[in-house]
């Protein structure tokens, strides 16, 4: 049996993001025991999406500007084109997660969420997975990009779609209880 995982997680997302890569992890994280916080550019909810249909909201629980990294111990980006692209534009995105890796916290990182890793300078010599199409991308940002259902390098998880969320999960747990 697994030891609960007594952290504080930060999900940073805003709309359209796919809802199984949110919903599935948080609520895995919260069943293990985790604190979870969805911090995203405004208050109220964000909306999912199932590939390119609207799903369901989630509601926020702070808004970003708000937050401080030194506050939480992980990091959770899911995907969604929509969500990522909105995201990587965002400075205190971009910052967030910047202080999420030089404290060496572990980041989870799915489907389009690497274009926000590459927005904020942090792809350089990393080897990571994601949606197909962000291959050219995650190399033209001096990163190795493969085609796996999950990747672990360091303190990094990334993983490419929702049909990879067990394994996407089961990496991210491992990380958080080393």
């Amino acid at each position: 049996m697994s030891h609960p995982i007594k952290k504080h997680i930060a999900v940073l997302a805003t709309d359209g993001f796919e809802e199984a890569e949110l919903v599935q992890p948080m609520q895995a994280l919260r069943q293990a025991g985790a604190q979870v916080e969805v911090l995203a550019p405004h208050q109220g909810s964000i909306q999912g999406y199932n590939h390119d249909t609207k799903g369901d909201k989630v509601p926020v629980d702070r808004v970003i500007d708000e937050a401080s990294p030194d506050d939480f111990d992980a990091l959770l980006l899911p995907g969604g084109a929509l969500n990522a692209d909105a995201m990587r534009m965002v400075p205190q995105v971009q910052r967030f997660i910047k202080a999420m890796q030089d404290a060496h916290k572990p980041m989870a990182v799915i489907c389009h969420a690497p274009w926000e890793l590459v927005s904020a300078g942090l792809v350089q010599g990393r080897t990571l997975t994601s949606w197909p199409s962000l291959q050219d991308d995650i190399r033209n940002a001096g990163g190795t990009w493969v085609d796996r259902e999950v990747v672990v390098d360091d303190n990094l998880v990334t993983s490419r779609k929702p049909a990879d969320i067990p394994a996407f999960n089961r990496e991210f747990m491992a990380l958080l209880n080393r």
